[in-house]
């Protein structure tokens, strides 16, 4: 390990010890669990804007887009970033205001299935049971992920096995989480949201002089068959080109449906201490989220020029290519002490995006199983003290269960986040957009609108799409079109909402 590496690895620890300590000053403000899943309803509009943003965007804004813009160019990237910054915007345009007034309403719901639980009467706790389980299904792969990519990081960059780089960076991240609860979580992805920002940009400026400028950047980028066309993808293993019809477009621009059932995030808007305020991080996020991923592509685009200057090796698969950020800052730190710098904050910043995504995802899964499955559904009566050692344990046996879905280093970080993003988007998306706006939904239709688009994501993902031609689409976009079906269909051939629910709906 050369003096260059030490320097990078000790701005990195440097910043996983200011994260840990973040989340032992917030562990004395957790006085129940709903300071530990909600902060008490306290976040400021810039920190519920960045750390709703930084939570959504994880390793797929640094690792994961970057690299499917260096291999296939700009259809897929684009069409996707495309569909996530419409939907980040309706998102906080329709749902933030209503659903944080909403869930104050209805008994002071603090976690997403005791929303709907809460919001539709239901007695016989199904609601809770159906989406907590969901949120654990979808949640525990996701998360997973976020260990994935930093396991790659630490293995990319010190040459030290997968596997023990990957269960550090896990205990690292639930550490903190662990302790500090929602507020740590909140003020740690504001911080990590900057670094991200950080990284992008010194990694744009420094890739572009490295592939010998602009000009040969697009000069390269054009030489490839169809790598800027928003029509076709090119196809880096033979250098041709792939359709990109009109189906798989508006597949991939479902992505942006995915926002509406996206538990950590829905949480922030749960959280804003003034409802008021909203607006102004509607504003805030709308305007990163959209620089930051037109960033993130054009990076992958520098990256590829970056390889035909022959600055930097091929990058073959969807794995290496993931790690485009990772080798590009390696060779910054060759450049001085200030380049070493520059560096470290580049590699904080793919700790700082799987953290961010991590630390929520552990929160949203753990207060599933303590809150709504083990004392709402099966009735364990406990104090406030027992209460947050639940919650706890049950950050540390997800993070346990998502290390071991981790181990497979070969995994692409992009491809877990499209599957875990279509089965929140697909259980949850059409349900709460429902919930918030329908008078008519009901219990009945909420619940089969859960269970038919998760099962949905599972039959097109493996089942349909494997056929290929149209039906090789991307599963958001069917399983959120039944699963809306379901609920209508199901909600008008059931009774309707009792005169109290209509009554709290039009009060909201």
């Amino acid at each position: 390990m050369n003096a260059n590496t030490i320097g990078m690895l000790i701005i990195m620890i440097i910043y996983l010890g200011a994260m840990v300590l973040i989340g032992i000053l917030f562990s004395r403000k957790n006085n129940d669990t709903s300071d530990f899943y909600l902060g008490g309803r306290k976040l400021g509009p810039i920190v519920t804007a960045m750390s709703a943003e930084a939570s959504d965007m994880s390793s797929w804004l640094l690792m994961g887009l970057p690299g499917v813009a260096y291999l296939s160019g700009c259809a897929e990237a684009g069409w996707t970033a495309i569909g996530l910054a419409i939907g980040t915007y309706l998102n906080w345009l329709i749902v933030a205001k209503r659903l944080r007034r909403y869930s104050h309403k209805a008994n002071n719901s603090i976690t997403i299935p005791s929303f709907f639980a809460n919001r539709y009467r239901d007695k016989s706790n199904s609601l809770l049971a159906i989406s907590a389980i969901m949120i654990v299904i979808f949640f525990v792969p996701y998360t997973a992920s976020g260990f994935a990519a930093c396991g790659k990081l630490f293995a990319t960059l010190f040459g030290v096995p997968y596997m023990p780089a990957m269960i550090v960076s896990a205990i690292i991240i639930v550490a903190y989480t662990s302790l500090g609860g929602f507020l740590a979580a909140s003020t740690t992805d504001l911080i990590q949201s900057i670094i991200m920002t950080g990284a992008l940009v010194v990694v744009l400026i420094y890739g572009v002089h490295m592939a010998g400028g602009m000009d040969a950047v697009i000069t390269n980028a054009q030489s490839l068959k169809g790598y800027l066309s928003m029509t076709m993808s090119h196809d880096a293993a033979t250098g041709g080109t792939t359709p990109y019809n009109g189906l798989t477009i508006a597949s991939t621009l479902a992505w942006g449906l995915g926002y509406f059932g996206m538990p950590h995030i829905l949480l922030r808007f749960m959280g804003i201490e003034d409802e008021n305020k909203l607006k102004t991080s509607r504003r805030i996020a709308s305007v990163w989220v959209v620089i930051s991923m037109f960033i993130a592509i054009f990076i992958g685009i520098i990256g590829n020029a970056m390889t035909k200057a022959g600055t930097m090796d091929v990058l073959e698969n969807s794995s290496q290519a993931e790690t485009l950020i990772v080798r590009t800052a390696v060779l910054l730190s060759n450049h001085g002490f200030l380049a070493v710098l520059m560096a470290g904050l580049i590699l904080a910043g793919i700790l700082a995006s799987t953290m961010s995504t991590s630390d929520s995802q552990l929160l949203a899964a753990s207060s599933s199983i303590s809150e709504n499955l083990l004392q709402d559904c099966f009735g364990i009566k406990c104090t406030k003290q027992q209460s947050m050692l639940m919650a706890r344990i049950t950050v540390l046996v997800i993070a346990a269960i998502s290390v071991f879905l981790a181990r497979n280093p070969d995994s692409s970080v992009f491809r877990i986040v499209s599957f875990a993003w279509a089965g929140f988007g697909a259980t949850f998306g059409a349900v709460m957009l429902f919930a918030l706006f329908w008078k008519r939904s009901n219990r009945n239709g909420a619940l089969a609108g859960m269970i038919v688009g998760g099962a949905m994501v599972f039959i097109w993902k493996f089942l349909i799409a494997p056929h290929g031609g149209l039906l090789g689409i991307y599963e958001l976009l069917p399983a959120f079109l039944c699963s809306a079906a379901a609920i209508v269909i199901v909600s008008l051939l059931t009774a309707p909402p009792s005169q109290e629910i209509i009554d709290e709906f039009e009060s909201v």
